[in-house]
């Protein structure tokens, strides 16, 4: 695996170390290892999966509070996202900056999602599957949000969104 540093502190594109033959090629997307070696949070005890009818959906942006603050592993196996995340930890460097990442099935990129952070992400196309892990089990009642259109981030989606939750609009404008 090979990891690339961000803009945010603490949070990395991941791209596959790819070994081919004539078979195709195999290549690592997870190591306790190699994630404990670079200081990240590394415990899996959930994976999930998204799917997505229609290009333009989104879906977040997702934290949770503490105690219950999580890390995320975050790759599109199928189809084409456009991938957020906000570093909404007080005391960084990075506090309230956000960036973007293309993740697809082809380019096989995972981000790392660190604690104190938001996620979100906007499908380019349909039938997309996103599948990401965690460290944390859900706690509905740890769960926060930042709108998809927050003035305080001004986050330039690509495409017009086409389906947002009802829970995802609602969620308060964002002051820290």
């Amino acid at each position: 695996m090979l990891f690339i540093p961000t803009d945010l502190v603490g949070a990395f594109i991941i791209d596959v170390q790819r070994f081919e033959d004539n078979r195709g090629f195999f290549a690592r997307t997870w190591s306790i290892n190699e994630f404990e070696s670079r200081g990240l949070v590394s415990p899996i005890v959930q994976m999930n999966l998204s799917y997505n009818h229609t290009s333009g959906t989104l879906r977040g942006l997702h934290f949770r509070h503490a105690p219950y603050a999580e890390t995320k592993l975050v790759r599109c196996v199928r189809g084409a996202i456009f991938d957020v995340i906000i570093d909404l930890r007080p005391d960084s460097p990075s506090y309230r900056q956000w960036i973007s990442v293309e993740l697809t099935a082809e380019n096989r990129r995972a981000i790392y999602v660190p604690e104190g952070f938001a996620h979100g992400f906007q499908t380019l196309m349909d039938d997309v599957e996103v599948m990401y892990q965690v460290s944390q089990d859900y706690i509905p009642s740890a769960e926060g949000g930042v709108r998809h259109n927050d003035p305080a981030f001004t986050i330039n989606w690509p495409l017009p969104p086409t389906q947002v939750s009802p829970k995802d609009m609602q969620w308060p404008d964002f002051v820290g």
